[in-house]
């Protein structure tokens, strides 16, 4: 076969699975081509305009931390930022950003053709080469073929993307966006099972005729926020964000349709998220829920169009056209962009092991929402790793695995190469174990070193997390430091605290319920240089350390189990004492360690023990 060029790796797709992944490989001096069906779609926010979220934020901050594009630019393009859940504790603070959907899109294309090592071709294509079991290329529709030691696949919702509203069905991309109707046969082709997965958006509406003065003012957070270490600039919220209401009104017009609604009348086939539900569904489902709640968010400052978050609907145009209206602030507001449901193709990722590359095809990377997630945080996330492995493999570099206790990106990959996903996957904190140890605030500290081992983290990115270290260090030693009563008692009992007979140490009065390390800093005089962001960090592991410890212990404890190795060629059908589902399973996803069978849906712990027992006769154990 003749190539018009060769290259060390393709990535199909330049949505945010795509974007991180052909940077990584760039970044890390292999020549790549990105192909996309359209050069207009690089980065492209589909959905909501924002970034973060309950455990999305912590995602972006670990992409950030590792090397990654997804932060820098979403700080770029800022019109909110918000903590979440900054009420309650530091395992579920989460930040999210409304962002510039227009100014991310630009940031993004032009990050991405000023990258060196970086081509980009728009075009569509239609089959993956593969011989003997190793990837050799990839051929678009227009017949062109480009060879590649590794392809990373990053399709996202685009795969036979079909768009619904009403009875109205059409074969689209999100936004108008061709979609690519060629590919998912090749993959058939080469044996990956294909799952019919669907998505969904709101209306976009234009912001002159809502009635502001119905809805409540979101304010974003005054205190200073970033999401990437690089931007030390005062965060400078530009847009106003708004809580409103549905109707009652408005769920009579659903439930008076509901008939004509795709997710009832058969005409979706694919399998939405659970938790995302559309506005029709929300109302079926819980029928003693008089009202639901909605967000105004704008698409861009360049626009008037405003997001309706948490109306999602396939209703038909002229159903929406009157629920909408039912909404108070909305009785006059005009539809731009009517709601809409996607169904797209996507494959079972437990064809792929947990470097993202398949089982089957040596060198076939897949990130985003082609293996079942939700979200472009987790698509972003997928990418980086599939290009950090892709670059290793081809350097023939050991591969590298983030652990579920290491960061949520671990927790996420673990879960969808390990456990059957029935619907598209959204990560949450309440998927992660150990989510006290990955917080928000501490995603540099936890990976920004192993994305220097890796070769991602530049210069100054590197010189930026040594003088974060180098100030936590000089705190942990003020905090030894020893107050007799009569210096600090007056302080104590300022604060309601109990006065103490003893000395106490700095450590000792952080603990205390009523007092912070920055009512410290300003009675005692301490930590002078010491930025904002380290003395948060060094307040959330004093005040929770007895815990934080403990979770530590867990892991450790944790551990042992679970790097286990497991033979590659262990034949778990032939194995006396498991359960026919385990073994099927088990067969099905041949786990590389102990930790990661333990996880398998199916696989309950009589089972384990058969494995653990099987492993001491072989001694391997």
């Amino acid at each position: 076969m003749k190539f018009v060029d060769n290259y060390d790796a393709i990535v199909i797709g330049s949505g945010h699975a795509g974007c991180e992944a052909c940077l990584a490989l760039a970044r890390l001096n292999c020549k790549t081509l990105l192909v996309t069906l359209n050069l207009d779609s690089i980065g492209f926010l589909a959905c909501n305009p924002s970034i973060g979220g309950t455990a999305k934020g912590q995602l972006t901050g670990e992409i950030d931390a590792l090397g990654g594009q997804m932060a820098i630019n979403a700080d770029k393009s800022l019109l909110q930022l918000r903590m979440l859940n900054s009420g309650k504790g530091p395992a579920v603070q989460s930040l999210r950003a409304q962002v510039d959907k227009v100014v991310y899109h630009t940031e993004m294309k032009r990050t991405l053709e000023h990258q060196s090592n970086l081509d980009i071709l728009q075009a569509e294509v239609s089959e993956i080469l593969v011989e003997d079991n190793k990837v050799v290329g990839i051929t678009t529709l227009a017949g062109e073929s480009f060879s590649a030691k590794a392809v990373v696949v990053c399709t996202g919702v685009y795969l036979n993307a079909k768009v619904i509203i009403g009875d109205y069905c059409k074969f689209t991309g999100p936004n108008g966006f061709e979609p690519a109707n060629s590919l998912t046969e090749s993959l058939m082709r080469l044996g990956f099972k294909i799952l019919r997965f669907k998505t969904g958006t709101p209306a976009r509406v234009d912001g002159k005729s809502i009635d502001y003065s119905q809805f409540e003012v979101q304010n974003g957070d005054e205190l200073g926020h970033n999401f990437s270490i690089l931007n030390k600039s005062d965060t400078k919220n530009k847009q106003i964000c708004y809580l409103g209401y549905t109707s009652e009104k408005m769920h009579e017009v659903i439930r008076n349709n509901i008939s004509r609604a795709p997710l009832y009348s058969g005409k979706v086939k694919g399998i939405g998220p659970r938790y995302c539900p559309s506005i029709e569904d929300k109302v079926m489902r819980f029928a003693d829920k008089e009202r639901h709640q909605l967000f105004l968010e704008p698409e861009s400052a360049s626009t008037d169009e405003v997001y309706v978050q948490g109306i999602s609907s396939s209703m038909p145009v002229d159903v929406q056209r009157e629920m909408y209206r039912c909404i108070p602030g909305f009785e006059n507001v005009k539809i731009m962009r009517f709601a809409y449901a996607i169904e797209y193709d996507c494959i079972d990722a437990t064809q792929l092991n947990p470097t993202l590359e398949s089982k089957s095809i040596n060198g076939l990377f897949f990130a985003g929402q082609i293996n079942g997630t939700s979200g472009y945080e987790e698509a972003g996330a997928q990418g980086l790793i599939a290009g950090i492995n892709a670059s290793r493999q081809i350097k023939g570099l050991s591969p590298i695995v983030l652990g579920r206790d290491q960061a949520y990106i671990g927790v996420l990959i673990d879960d969808l190469v390990t456990k059957t996903i029935v619907e598209p996957y959204r990560m949450m904190t309440s998927r992660a174990e150990y989510r006290l140890i990955l917080r928000q605030d501490n995603c540099d500290i936890r990976l920004t070193q192993l994305g220097r081992d890796i070769g991602l983290v530049d210069d100054k990115r590197y010189r930026a997390y040594k003088k974060k270290m180098k100030q936590i260090d000089n705190v942990n030693e003020i905090l030894n430091k020893r107050y007799s009563p009569k210096e600090i008692n007056n302080f104590l009992i300022s604060h309601n605290e109990n006065p103490v007979l003893n000395g106490v140490t700095v450590r000792e009065l952080i603990k205390r319920n009523n007092i912070t390390i920055f009512d410290v800093k300003d009675e005692l005089g301490l930590f002078d240089e010491i930025t904002d962001e380290v003395l948060k960090y060094i307040n959330i592991e004093v005040k929770y350390e007895g815990y934080i410890n403990r979770e530590n212990e867990t892991i450790e404890k944790t551990r042992k189990v679970e790097n286990i190795q497991l033979p590659t060629d262990l034949e778990y059908t032939k194995l006396n004492g498991l359960r026919l589902e385990a073994r099927q399973k088990l067969d099905k996803i041949k786990p590389l360690t102990l930790g990661q069978a333990k996880r398998i849906d199916g696989v309950s712990p009589a089972d384990i023990n058969v494995i653990m027992i099987y492993l001491k006769m072989k001694g391997i154990l």
